[in-house]
C-alpha cells in the first residue's frame, strides 16, 4: 500500500472529501475515490468518513492506495472485422461497444485481447495491454483504426499522428441546426476540473483543432456532419461540438438531458488515410455506420 497524506486548505473548505481527492489525485476516477472512501482506505482526522463528508480547512486527509493488480490481457477469438493486413500494417473496423483495451472495469472483450488472438505480431511500445494500439476511440465510438505489427512501425505511424498527416475523419448526428456549412473550433481541451471523469474548454489546456462540415442540415433540431481532426484529444469530437452549442446526439456525458437513448454518442470513424511506414504508399480506406448509427439518422429525419 502507498500511503498519503493531504491538508485541507481554505478554497476546499466545504467541498465534498471525493471532490476534494479528484482534484489532489487528476489521474484518478471519483468512482475510484469514491470506491476507496467505500472501502475505508481513505480516513478524514484518522476517522473513517462518507464521500459526502464535507470538509473543514485543516482537515487531515490520509488514504493508502492499494496495490493494484497486473493485467493479464488473454487472447480471446473475438471476431474482427479487418479491413487491411499486410506484415506491417493492420486496420480494423472497430465495432460500437467494445473497448479499445483493458483498463480497471474492462479486463477482457476488448479490441486488444481480439488482437493478440488473431495476430500473433503486434507492437509492444505501448505496453502489454495495449498491444499494436497507435491510436484509440472511444468505446461507443465506431468505425477504423490502425495497428502496429512491430516497433519501428509503430513509432512511424506516432510521427505521423504528431505531425497531423494522418487524415482521420468522422461522421456525427448532433443536436441543432449547424449554421455554418464549414467551420473549424481551436479551442484547448483538458480535464475537467468539476469533473475529473470528463474533458472540458480550458485555458492552458492541450492544443485541439477540429475542422467540420455540414453533411445535411435535418431541421432545427439536428444535423448531420463531418468531422476531421486536426489534433487527437480524449473525447475531442464530443467536447467541441458541446462546445460550440451542437453536442452529439445520445452522448451521456457531454449531451444534453433530453437525448436520444442509443446507448452512446451517434459518432462513426469512416475514414483514415495515412502513409505505409514501408512502402511509403499512401493508405485510404472508408467504411460506413454501423445499423445503428443509420437507423438513428433515420429516427431524426422522422422527428422533424
Amino acid at each position: 500500500m502507498t500511503k498519503k497524506e493531504y491538508i485541507v486548505k481554505e478554497e476546499d473548505q466545504g467541498m465534498r472529501i471525493d471532490k476534494v481527492l479528484s482534484n489532489v489525485l487528476p489521474d484518478t476516477s471519483r468512482s475510484q475515490i469514491q470506491t476507496w472512501i467505500k472501502e475505508g482506505y481513505c480516513l478524514v482526522n484518522q476517522k473513517q468518513v462518507k464521500a459526502n463528508y464535507n470538509c473543514l480547512t485543516n482537515d487531515v486527509i490520509n488514504w493508502e492506495v492499494p496495490e493494484s493488480e497486473p493485467i493479464h490481457i488473454i487472447p480471446e477469438n473475438i471476431p474482427l472485422e479487418i479491413i487491411y493486413q499486410d506484415e506491417d500494417v493492420l486496420v480494423v473496423n472497430k465495432p460500437r461497444g467494445m473497448v479499445v483495451h483493458p483498463s480497471a472495469g474492462h479486463s477482457n472483450g476488448t479490441l486488444a485481447n481480439a488482437l493478440i488472438y488473431h495476430c500473433k505480431e503486434l507492437s509492444g511500445i505501448n505496453g502489454v495491454t495495449r498491444p499494436g494500439i497507435v491510436h484509440r476511440i472511444d468505446r461507443d465510438t465506431s468505425g477504423l483504426l490502425m495497428i502496429a505489427k512491430n516497433d519501428q512501425v509503430h513509432q512511424q505511424l506516432a510521427k505521423q499522428l504528431q505531425a497531423k498527416t494522418v487524415k482521420r475523419s468522422y461522421e456525427a448526428i448532433v443536436h441543432g441546426a449547424v449554421p455554418h456549412e464549414y467551420g473549424t473550433i481551436e479551442a484547448p481541451i483538458s480535464r475537467d476540473t468539476k469533473d475529473r471523469q470528463k474533458m472540458a474548454v480550458m485555458s492552458g489546456g492541450k492544443e485541439a483543432v477540429t475542422h467540420f462540415e455540414v453533411i445535411e442540415r435535418i431541421s432545427d433540431r439536428f444535423s448531420y456532419v463531418k468531422c476531421v481532426l486536426e489534433t487527437g484529444r480524449t473525447h475531442q469530437i464530443r467536447v467541441h461540438m458541446k462546445y460550440i452549442g451542437f453536442p452529439l446526439v445520445g452522448d451521456p456525458k457531454y449531451g444534453p438531458r433530453k437525448t436520444l437513448k442509443i446507448g452512446g454518442q451517434a459518432l462513426h470513424a469512416r475514414e483514415l488515410g495515412f502513409e505505409h511506414p514501408t512502402t511509403k504508399e499512401w493508405m485510404h480506406f472508408q467504411v460506413e455506420p454501423p445499423k445503428i448509427f443509420l437507423d438513428t439518422l433515420a429516427k431524426v429525419k422522422e422527428l422533424h
